[in-house]
């Protein structure tokens, strides 16, 4: 798995806020296992439990439009 910016974000986050994974996993409600496939940068996840981490956080995944030139 490859690091993304969401993954780097997390570890970012735990790390500034001192928590270990399972730390952030009990304070979240998500399985440790997710934790660590989010940091890993796992390809899929499920965008409610990756709110509920984001939240902690006071930050949440949502629609960004791009802008795309048909040229």
């Amino acid at each position: 798995m490859k690091q993304t910016s969401l993954s780097r974000y997390v570890k970012s986050m735990r790390k500034q806020y001192n928590l270990t994974q399972v730390e952030l996993s009990e304070k979240s409600g998500v399985g440790l296992r997710f934790i660590r496939e989010m940091e890993q940068g796992k390809s899929t996840l499920r965008l409610d439990k990756v709110n509920q981490i984001l939240n902690l956080f006071g930050s949440e995944v949502g629609v960004v439009q791009i802008n795309k030139n048909n040229s």
